[in-house]
């Protein structure tokens, strides 16, 4: 039998596969020898993962074999039994036995390979790590890199500590409507570390004392401390990050301003810190930071939101230049925060007026610098919040937000599309060990990028 036989065969063959799998009954894939896995054509992967609705949770841990390469270990809570139809495991022995004929797979080029794990959702990225120390290997390939690259990023997640267990962090993924709980082991377990800034697939951590810096990959746990800064803030600082090219490969910097002007900024190439550009004339200090306004990176511009007087601080990394907009804020604003979408910046604010409570978004005019609003939560659940203390956090950016609205009785996490202009409620956040609920104290949004390194 020819090679384009043998691949028709292989085609009939997995039709057959998916006709006797494509009820969902197949609750989670199979268990396969490894030894096997790498053989099976990259067409079968996909109709295991995507018809596995992912109800079970996982941790990925990573590992160390004998021979010191890391592998990840997948930590699966029991499924649910389901009666199943036919036995999708026998027909997986029977292709890969009689149709996988290595010496036709060996052949098949290794990009092509690359180009579809690249395309998997990442919790079946860190699943097939597993398989061999091949596809674990693709985590330090450059070539992997690219290729995760040219992947368009729909949707971010959401990295975040809780008031429950502020030393660990956890991560939502809107795709999947899922909750993991991460650690990064090389953290220093004595102090509360917050996740300040995002930029690739990496998030910045401050210290609560604002000495120290760390920068953390937190899917593989890629760790670094950065170097001590020239001089000490005690104050709030506002933190941005911002990448060189398209990629963490290419470097990225990391700013940091106080109200008073200090600032310096961080490049990962040269891993050190330097004074930037002052602050021309025009410009007065000192101002009020709003310390939970996540900072907004637009090109190679990075903006800070501040009051008294209210406005937006602009530095342009590229050529080390200070613009500010003065706009003023929208009446009875409270907890608010600045996002991006499509390169425009917003304001999304929780506005408080007598014992109502509603969330907005605002548009900045850049001609007339005021906010014109562009969305608003629905007013049912508007109703929900009446003549409540609410306090409101917020983690989203790149078009999805994740709002954290909390009173004494109340723990609500909400998600805003800005593209569809839909609002959706979020799974309740629980405690790995137990069924108590957790609260958001702060976060970021991040795009996975699991090939990302500190």
């Amino acid at each position: 039998m020819d090679e384009a036989a043998a691949l028709r065969q292989v085609v009939r063959k997995i039709r057959e596969l998916c006709q006797l799998i494509a009820s969902p009954s197949l609750d989670r894939p199979h268990r396969i020898n490894p030894r096997q896995m790498p053989t099976l054509s990259l067409s079968l992967l996909f109709i295991l993962e995507f018809n596995n609705p992912l109800e079970y949770d996982f941790c990925g841990l990573l590992m160390k074999d004998k021979s010191g390469t890391k592998m990840v270990e997948v930590l699966e809570s029991p499924p649910c039994k389901r009666q199943r139809k036919g036995n999708p495991a026998k027909a997986i022995s029977s292709i890969s036995s009689d149709i996988m004929d290595q010496q036709i797979w060996k052949n098949f080029p290794e990009d092509l390979f690359e180009a579809v794990i690249a395309r998997l959702p990442t919790e079946s990225f860190f699943r097939f790590r597993t398989v061999c120390r091949k596809w674990n290997s693709l985590l330090s390939s450059t070539t992997f890199s690219h290729q995760i690259a040219e992947v368009p990023q729909l949707h971010p997640w959401f990295y975040a500590v809780t008031h429950e267990n502020i030393a660990k962090g956890v991560m939502y993924n809107p795709a999947r409507r899922k909750w993991h709980h991460i650690s990064i082991p090389f953290l220093p377990t004595k102090t509360v570390f917050l996740p300040v800034a995002s930029a690739g697939g990496l998030i910045c951590f401050l210290d609560l004392a604002h000495k120290n810096f760390y920068v953390s990959n937190p899917l593989t746990g890629s760790f670094k401390e950065l170097p001590p800064r020239s001089y000490q803030v005690w104050s709030r600082v506002a933190v941005g990050m911002i990448l060189n090219g398209k990629t963490a490969g290419n470097g990225y910097k990391i700013m940091w301003l106080g109200c008073n002007g200090d600032h310096e900024i961080y490049d990962s190439i040269h891993n050190s810190w330097t004074h930037c550009a002052g602050f021309p004339p025009t410009i007065k200090l000192p101002f009020s930071l709003n310390f939970r306004s996540q900072t907004v990176s637009i090109g190679s511009t990075i903006y800070f939101m501040h009051t008294e007087p209210s406005g937006i601080l602009a530095y342009d990394v590229a050529i080390g230049v200070w613009k500010q907009f003065l706009i003023p804020s929208p009446p009875h604003l409270t907890d608010h925060t600045l996002a991006e979408y499509e390169g425009q910046i917003l304001l999304v604010g929780l506005v408080t007026k007598n014992a109502a409570n509603c969330v907005y978004v605002w548009e900045m005019q850049k001609m007339t610098l005021l906010w014109k609003e562009v969305d608003r939560m629905p007013n049912i659940w508007c109703l929900e919040l009446y003549g409540k203390h609410v306090r409101m956090t917020c983690l989203g950016n790149h078009g999805l937000l994740m709002l954290s609205l909390r009173s004494k009785r109340m723990n609500r996490l909400v998600i805003c599309n800005l593209a569809t202009k839909e609002w959706q409620r979020v799974p309740e956040c629980l405690h790995p060990h137990g069924k108590k609920r957790q609260t958001i104290a702060c976060g970021t949004a991040l795009h996975p990028f699991p090939t990302a390194l500190a």
